[in-house]
């Protein structure tokens, strides 16, 4: 009986929700369309640059030479 009365509740309340959010998303869109030239935040410009200098430094880094293994810089 409680399952009932809950199954009642619950399906019109999601149904209602899905709703709501693919209104949400449909405004969303449609603002987007009106202004798809938005202009980049300072902190998306500061993140970009700071994650490309990593994969740069990534890039040139070298391993250091372990225990027992030449080191061919030094000679």
């Amino acid at each position: 009986m409680f399952y009932k009365i809950f199954m009642l509740i619950m399906i019109p309340a999601l149904a209602i929700g899905w709703l709501l959010y693919w209104l949400r998303e449909r405004k969303l869109d449609a603002e987007e369309a009106e202004n798809p030239h938005k202009t980049t935040s300072e902190t998306l410009k500061k993140t970009r640059t700071e994650v490309s200098t990593w994969a740069q430094q990534m890039a040139d880094f070298k391993k250091p030479p372990g225990p027992g293994q030449r080191d061919d810089q030094a000679q």
